[in-house]
C-alpha cells in the first residue's frame, strides 16, 4: 500500500464485514512507504487474526507487491485489489457470485474513468494497441482489482519471470473468466506516486511480454525499405536513360532528408532490440521479485503461506519458496 494511513483502516473493514462464508483473511503488503502506514497494519493485525500485514524492504513497484501477497495468502478464493479505496470492496460479493457461477477470473472493468483527458487518451491507446499486438486477447480496460480461484493464484506464483504484467498473465492462463464493470471512485486520502514514468513502464512491460510485433515491425520496415531502394535505383536509372539531359538525383536536401529518417528507424529499432535483451538480462539474473522485511501476523500456526509472529519479524526474497522462520 502507499496510501494515507486512515483509508488502510477503512479498507480493512470494509473488506472483511459483509462477505459470506469464511474464514476470511487480509493480507496487506507495504511497499517500502515513508509514512506510518505499516505501523497501522500492524495494529489492525494485533486487534484481528484475520489480518496479515507484510512491509517490503523498500519499493519494488505495484505488481512485485501483487506478488507478494499473492505467494501469502492460503483461501480457496483469493481478490486482489489497491488499498486506496478507488475499487469499491462491496463488489467483491458481486465477484463471488459470478465465482459460483463456475468462473475461476472475475475482473473489474472500468468504466466512466475520471482521469483527465490526456491519461483516459492514453490508455485508450494502449489498449488499442495491445490487442492488435498480442496473440493473447487482454481484455480493454481491465484492472488489477479481481478474483481468482486457488488454481490461478498457484499458477502466478509458479511462473518464474521477474517482470510479471499480472493481468495479462491471467488472461494468458485461460480457464473461464468473466468481467464486471466497475466506476472507480476518487481517491479518499493521499496522493498517487503512480506517475508517467511507472504507468509507461507498465505499459511496457505489457506489450513486451506478452508480443513479439515489435521485433516483427522491424524485419517488415526493413523490407519496405529495400523496396524502397529498388525502386528508386530503378527510377534513377530510368531518368538517367530516358532524359539524359536532366540529373537522375535532384536536390542535397532530400538525400540528407532520406539519410536522417532512416538512421532514425534504425535508432528506434535498435531501442526495441535493445528492450527485448535487457529483459533477458534481467531474467537471467535471477533476482528475486521483492525482498520481504517485516511479516506481522496474529495467529499461532504457520504454514507454506502465512506466517505465525506479531514479535518476531521476519525476513524472506519474493519469487519463490518461503521458508520457516
Amino acid at each position: 500500500m502507499r496510501t494515507a494511513t486512515s483509508p488502510v483502516v477503512t479498507t480493512c473493514e470494509r473488506k472483511k464485514n459483509g462477505l459470506p462464508g469464511g474464514p476470511h483473511e487480509i493480507v496487506c503488503v507495504d511497499d517500502g512507504s515513508s509514512d506510518a502506514t505499516f505501523t497501522v497494519l500492524c495494529d489492525a493485525a494485533g486487534d484481528d487474526p484475520r489480518i496479515t500485514a507484510i512491509s517490503l524492504s523498500r519499493n519494488f513497484g505495484q505488481q512485485a507487491a501483487y506478488c507478494a501477497a499473492l505467494e501469502h495468502v492460503s483461501g480457496d478464493v483469493v481478490v486482489m485489489m489497491d488499498g486506496d479505496l478507488q475499487d469499491p470492496p462491496e463488489r467483491i460479493l458481486e465477484m463471488l457470485e459470478k465465482y459460483h457461477e463456475g468462473y475461476e477470473v472475475v475482473y473489474a472493468v472500468r468504466v466512466r474513468r475520471k482521469e483527465n483527458f490526456i491519461l483516459r487518451a492514453c490508455y485508450a491507446i494502449f489498449y488499442w494497441i495491445i490487442q492488435r499486438i498480442s496473440p493473447t486477447p487482454l481484455p480493454r480496460d481491465s484492472g488489477d482489482f479481481s478474483l481468482m480461484s486457488r488454481r490461478v493464484v498457484d499458477l502466478l506464483n509458479q511462473t518464474p519471470e521477474r517482470g510479471r504484467y499480472l493481468r495479462g498473465l491471467r488472461s494468458w492462463f485461460g480457464f473461464s473468466q468473466v468481467g464486471i464493470p466497475v466506476e472507480r471512485e476518487q481517491r479518499s486520502a493521499g496522493k498517487s506516486k503512480y506517475g508517467i514514468r511507472r504507468l509507461l513502464k507498465l505499459a511496457f512491460d505489457g506489450i513486451f511480454s506478452f508480443s513479439l510485433m515489435p521485433l516483427r515491425l522491424a524485419t517488415i520496415l526493413g523490407f519496405l525499405s529495400i523496396l524502397f531502394a529498388v525502386g528508386f535505383a530503378g527510377y534513377s536509372v530510368y531518368v538517367k536513360f530516358a532524359f539524359p539531359d536532366k540529373d537522375a538525383v535532384d536536390g542535397f536536401t532530400a538525400l540528407i532528408v532520406s539519410i536522417a529518417f532512416f538512421a532514425g528507424v534504425q535508432l528506434v529499432f535498435l531501442g526495441v532490440i535493445g528492450e527485448y535483451i535487457g529483459r533477458i538480462y534481467e531474467e537471467v539474473k535471477g533476482r528475486p521479485s521483492f525482498v520481504v522485511h517485516d511479516i506481522v501476523k496474529e495467529s499461532s500456526t504457520w504454514t507454506k503461506s502465512t506466517h505465525d509472529s506479531t514479535k518476531n519479524s521476519t525476513s524472506d526474497t519474493g519469487g519463490g519458496d518461503v521458508g520457516n522462520p
